[in-house]
């Protein structure tokens, strides 16, 4: 099989970044499960954006004070700077943030934010940005959607790409020619035994950069949620109360009922007091009272977690939930400048695989949805600058020989050891913030 543009991951950044590339270009996107099976769809609190010049500076110190300053300033400035027209991008694609009684977009606020500056749909902000780019991807007649299609390994002769060898759902291989090929394979949640992600984002990326000696940055840097609903159902994906709860005027308490802390401290610093109070009380989970916001707030903006806890009997309305940290998102990964070039030529890596050093150590709320995205535009714009110059060579995927790709969930499981493994040892043998889920 043959392609101009092969992307791997179905989440946002890989739908935007198709729909930047001209129709004149033919593109593949495979995708490890179903279409809608990413973070990207999961995603509840919003998308952050400069609501107005005199709000930039407060942004800016926002997101690298919860970064630890450790953030490339530039990679922050960019962002900021585009959320603006990314956002208007998504509004021409159907995309229906919730506005004022005015028609204006209504602000929310997050954790670790100075202020109201961030674009929301209900609970759900994730999966209105990532069906209606899903939607308008569908509709291009240039681009074919391959379900249920893991990526084994890449094919490159030289340090540079030519695509990848891939698995179908009954594990028959494929070898995938691509002119360029973006990495947009989300996280790495499915290593871990309580996490937010969908339970096949096991790192793809990761492990075949490893294997290829492409360069990696941080990859010890790992969010931790503060509050997931607490469940003893771990072979589940741990469901998120999300950040804007808080910023809303939820607050946190102890065993007895009694608050501990301030409930809009950065994600890790808040973990931390959580664990602190969960060792002290001796329990598995604190409790988080959504009766301080009101109820048409709660009923309006919240709908799907007010839902999520009834189903697991509890009701928001008259009582507190538990809730628990879990692992949430990852802020290292696969180098990349700011138009997302990795250190192989003719492989871009978008989204939350890829480390463009914007969240710094720790991500600021609602910056995720806007950094994949902006990025993801950029990478478009890139390769198609550059799409005369890639360089093809046969020979190198002809040689390619499938049959050392036989036992495909041996290589799967072989490529998650290697990921837990580099992690560790970037970690300096300390743990990374959460249990992982196999051995």
């Amino acid at each position: 099989m043959k392609t101009d543009v092969l992307i791997i991951g179905s989440g946002c950044s890989g739908l935007y970044a198709a729909l930047q590339i001209p129709e004149t270009r033919k593109i593949t996107i495979i995708t490890k499960a179903d279409l809608e099976s990413n973070d990207s769809f999961l995603a509840q609190g919003g998308i952050c954006m400069l609501k107005n010049a005199g709000d930039y500076e407060s942004y800016f110190e926002d997101t690298m004070k919860a970064g630890h300053y450790e953030n490339d300033r530039e990679a922050v400035e960019i962002m900021i700077r585009s959320s603006q027209d990314v956002v208007q991008d998504l509004i021409g694609y159907g995309v229906d943030f919730a506005r004022e009684e005015d028609g204006s977009l209504a602000f929310t606020r997050e954790g670790a934010h100075s202020d109201k500056r961030i674009l929301y749909h209900e609970d759900i902000t994730g999966r209105e940005i990532t069906s209606h780019l899903l939607e308008q991807v569908k509709k291009r007649k240039n681009t074919e959607f391959l379900e249920y299609t893991t990526m084994i390994d890449l094919m490159e002769e030289n340090n540079i790409c030519y695509g990848v060898v891939a698995a179908g759902k009954d594990g028959s291989l494929m070898k995938i020619e691509a002119g360029v090929t973006i990495l947009a394979t989300g996280g790495i949640g499915g290593l871990y035994r309580h996490s937010t992600n969908f339970r096949h984002l096991t790192g793809d990326g990761l492990a075949v950069a490893l294997k290829h000696g492409i360069r990696l940055e941080n990859i010890n840097y790992i969010q931790i949620h503060p509050t997931t609903f607490y469940t003893k159902k771990t072979e589940e994906r741990s469901f998120l109360i999300s950040e804007s709860v808080r910023g809303e005027g939820a607050r946190l308490l102890d065993k007895n009922g009694n608050y501990f802390t301030n409930e809009l401290l950065p994600r890790d610093l808040l973990t931390q007091e959580i664990r602190k109070q969960m060792e002290k009380d001796g329990t598995d989970f604190v409790w988080e009272d959504l009766r301080p916001i009101p109820r048409d707030v709660l009923e309006s903006h919240f709908p799907n977690i007010v839902a999520h806890c009834r189903e697991n009997g509890y009701d928001p309305f008259t009582e507190p939930i538990p809730v628990v940290p879990a692992q949430h998102y990852f802020m290292g990964g696969i180098k990349v400048d700011h138009e997302s070039r990795t250190s192989m030529r003719q492989l871009y890596a978008v989204g939350e695989t890829a480390c463009n050093g914007v969240h710094g150590k720790n991500r600021l709320a609602s910056n995720s949805l806007l950094e994949s995205l902006v990025f993801a535009k950029r990478a478009a714009a890139d390769l198609e600058k550059n799409f005369d110059q890639i360089r093809t060579n046969h020979g190198c995927v002809e040689r390619v020989e499938l049959e050392d790709y036989a036992d495909v969930e041996v290589l799967k499981k072989q490529y998650t050891r290697i990921v837990q493994e580099a992690i560790d040892e970037v970690n300096n043998g300390q743990p990374s913030g959460a249990e992982y889920r196999t051995a």
